[in-house]
């Protein structure tokens, strides 16, 4: 029976090893998923600014600005932070801003509900990782942790 056993703890370890090995992959794939989400997202709006001002005055509510505000500030957080997520720029800091964003959206629009509240969820979700473990082996954060260590300085804040 511990035959069977150790066999089994050798086979997760190197699974493990494994899995370990295509971490960066992961942290880059999660990454440009949810990039891709708010870039979308931001470009439509910028498309059509006309239609977007006047979804932020009819249906959208958000609490504190004015629809023209809310609308060009939704947009510019999708573009600018979906590309600095896509990179892996300040990772950890970028995935707070969508992830509040995301939650300032779910509140925004009072109408949303099923399939389309899952997915805002499920995309909150997925920004816990870059939130939570940062940019990965595959960012600029990375990089930035790289130059500064070369330098000989201690990297700043942040830069993880």
């Amino acid at each position: 029976m511990m035959r069977g056993l150790e066999f089994v703890v050798a086979l997760t370890r190197k699974g493990g090893r494994v899995l370990d090995f295509f971490d960066p992959l992961g942290d880059l794939v999660i990454r440009l998923v949810l990039a891709k989400v708010f870039w979308d997202a931001g470009l439509s709006k910028l498309a059509s600014m006309d239609s977007t001002v006047a979804l932020f005055e009819y249906v959208y509510h958000v609490p504190l600005l004015p629809p023209l505000v809310a609308a060009w500030l939704g947009m510019l957080v999708e573009v600018i932070f979906s590309a600095a997520l896509a990179a892996g720029l300040a990772t950890r800091f970028t995935a707070l801003v969508l992830f509040v964003y995301n939650i300032v959206a779910v509140i925004s629009y009072p109408d949303l509900h099923g399939a389309a509240l899952y997915q805002q969820f499920l995309w909150g979700v997925l920004l816990l990782a870059p939130l939570f473990h940062g940019g990965g082996r595959l960012s600029l954060d990375r990089l930035a942790r790289y130059w500064w260590r070369r330098r000989g300085a201690a990297a700043p804040a942040g830069v993880h």
